[in-house]
């Protein structure tokens, strides 16, 4: 299974930047815009979270609010992310609980490897990221979100690619509908499997030469779905 992560950043735009960046690297992310909804999230999320990439400027509350709660109830690490560079400021969350600090603005390979640290930190052994796929002729790239089939460039809808992407992911492993309701659509969606159903349909209409004899989107009946192992 993935590492869960919260992401709360008020600014749409970097945190979309962002969960795109963490998800190619194999990371699950639920994203928040608010102190209210991230700890609504922490609180009531189906799936549980392994770690929290915080913003300080959020429109309700500072972050170091929340900062605050999640150390009294949570043992998750927490990464600050902010605009914030005066020294006392960054001391002062440090010994709040704050397992790193990173001044904005910076790079997302700087992000990823003070993720990692922070991880390890815990005892929490992060895998290298799968980012390619390539068995039978499918040619998936994570990274450059793009598709080939025997050579030719399959389009596909961004829900359609999140799908395929969650699989591959944990290609050769059963993903079970719940995980992918969550991941792809989101926790409040996670009872709406006929979502499911339907892309999962135009996903095998797209790729398989045969949709009613997958070779590559197989079912495991009443638990989910995997892609084909990749034959290295």
């Amino acid at each position: 299974m993935s590492m869960h992560v919260l992401l709360v950043e008020d600014d749409r735009a970097l945190r979309q930047t962002l969960q795109s960046a963490l998800e190619t690297e194999g990371y699950a992310v639920t994203g928040s815009g608010s102190c209210a909804d991230a700890l609504a999230l922490l609180t009531h999320h189906p799936l549980p979270f392994d770690m929290v990439v915080l913003d300080l400027g959020l429109p309700d509350a500072d972050g170091s609010e929340l900062l605050a709660w999640v150390r009294q109830h949570r043992s998750m690490p927490v990464l600050v992310i902010s605009a914030r560079q005066d020294d006392a400021g960054k001391v002062r969350l440090l010994d709040a609980g704050a397992d790193d600090y990173l001044v904005k603005p910076f790079s997302v390979q700087e992000l990823l490897a003070r993720m990692r640290v922070s991880l390890r930190h815990r005892g929490v052994q992060v895998h290298a990221p799968v980012t390619h796929y390539d068995m039978g002729g499918l040619q998936i790239d994570l990274a450059r979100h793009t598709v080939q089939l025997h050579g030719q460039a399959v389009r596909l809808t961004p829900t359609e690619f999140k799908l395929l992407a969650r699989l591959a992911r944990q290609a050769g492993q059963v993903v079970t509908h719940r995980q992918l309701l969550v991941d792809v659509w989101g926790a409040e969606h996670v009872d709406q499997v006929q979502y499911l159903r339907l892309y999962m349909g135009q996903l095998r209409a797209k790729l398989e030469a045969v949709p009613a004899e997958p070779q590559w989107l197989q079912t495991e009946p009443g638990v989910g779905y995997k892609l084909a192992e990749a034959v290295t």
